[in-house]
């Protein structure tokens, strides 16, 4: 998830609590729950490990980015990730939960070096939400 503020484009990290990873920061997520699709999944995540409310997270656009299948891209076994995009105006502060121990705003132009292949990820969200900001309202609505 994407914001403007104070003229520069900042994404939502989480700070890992577990293993692998732990203490790295990292894109928000987690696994499918068996009755939910891959985009519920993704919101119920992003509320759990952000403290932002489900009716927020429920109420803005999230667009598949596509999909990451490495074989070795998590130490714990072999996880094919779908991942989302949002660039959303004017969301709160938010705050650890689920087995984030932290969440915040970070520049996204420097974050360092994230956990798992989130820098890849975030690398290519960051093209498709620089490209959206060229030629739509999406920060501002």
């Amino acid at each position: 998830v994407f914001t403007v503020r104070e003229a520069r484009l900042h994404v939502l990290l989480v700070e890992r609590g577990q293993a692998p990873y732990e203490g790295r920061w990292a894109l928000p997520g987690g696994f499918v729950l068996p009755r939910e699709s891959a985009e519920e999944a993704a919101r119920r995540e992003l509320a759990e490990e952000t403290g932002l409310t489900k009716r927020s997270v429920g109420g803005f656009h999230l667009e598949q980015l596509r999909t990451y299948s490495d074989p070795d891209r998590d130490p714990r076994m072999r996880v094919v990730s779908v991942a989302y995009a949002a660039l959303v105006p004017d969301l709160p502060e938010p705050r650890g939960g689920g087995d984030a121990a932290h969440a915040q705003w970070w520049d996204a132009d420097g974050t360092g070096p994230l956990a798992f292949d989130h820098d890849r990820i975030l690398a290519d969200a960051h093209d498709r939400i620089g490209a959206r900001l060229e030629y739509s309202c999406l920060a501002t609505t």
